[in-house]
């Protein structure tokens, strides 16, 4: 499994992989994030699904991109790209796949600024080959292991904040992803984009660099459960004070010999 985060705000992006690569019983560690940067363009790719085609398909794609670079001058024409590169794959791969008894699972994030776009643009890549852009109402997509931060990105995260918030959220929606799926793992690679600045800041968080963050938070959250107690204490009370009316019982019938 994988947790590949991408957040958009009115600063920049902020892109967030695990390294973890999980083949049966063997796990190693990969990057997950690709960097495509020059004079007047800058961009990132996300990816989960199977290492093999996600291989192919940034392969084709990054052959692209030495072909026919000049001619992208905005990112929806980069998402196109890559889709028709995700496509190829699809169609050249899926039959053996399917009798592998194996799925097309390729998702990608992408995002960046390229020379005609007048701010950063971050999208969502099926593996279809269609996609969808994150707004400021979604400021944020996850692929790959969703369930465990997503409740905590709901919570806090906006669009109006400050860069340096999203990589604050995105840690700590990734610590409740660690927590709970073993799949998941440090280290950690992150890519910052500021608005305009046609420059990727990637830099990879080691386990003990991210383990002062886990514990304060893991201690807060057990300091804010124990504080909740007074507020649901009322709530114990009704249920004992609240006995069920006889009407509302059901028999127990004897079962038959």
């Amino acid at each position: 499994m994988t947790f590949c985060l991408g957040m958009k705000c009115d600063e920049g992006l902020l892109a967030i992989a695990d390294t973890r690569i999980t083949s049966g019983t063997e796990a190693s560690l990969a990057k997950k994030i690709t960097v495509h940067q020059g004079e007047r363009h800058a961009m990132f790719v996300l990816t989960s699904g199977l290492r093999s085609i996600r291989d192919k398909a940034i392969t084709y794609f990054e052959e692209r991109l030495d072909q026919d670079e000049p001619g992208l001058v905005k990112m929806y024409e980069a998402a196109n790209a890559l889709a028709e590169e995700v496509r190829r794959v699809r169609e050249e791969d899926s039959r053996w796949l399917i009798e592998g008894g194996l799925a097309f699972d390729l998702h990608c994030i992408i995002g960046g600024q390229l020379e005609e776009d007048d701010e950063p643009h971050l999208y969502l890549l099926y593996p279809e080959g269609n996609w969808v852009e994150v707004r400021s109402g979604t400021p944020y997509v996850i692929i790959g292991e969703s369930r465990y931060g997503k409740p905590i990105l709901d919570r806090v995260w906006r669009h109006d904040q400050p860069l340096r918030n999203a990589l604050r959220d995105g840690l700590l929606a990734f610590d409740a992803t660690v927590t709970s799926a073993s799949d998941v793992d440090p280290p950690l690679d992150t890519v910052l984009y500021l608005n305009d600045s046609y420059e990727m800041n990637e830099r990879r968080f080691e386990t003990d660099e991210l383990q002062p963050i886990r514990e304060f938070w893991g201690e807060r959250m057990r300091e804010a459960v124990d504080a909740t107690t007074e507020l649901v204490d009322p709530l114990i009370a009704e249920i004992e004070g609240s006995p069920v009316a006889p009407d509302h019982v059901t028999p127990i019938r004897p079962r038959s010999q």
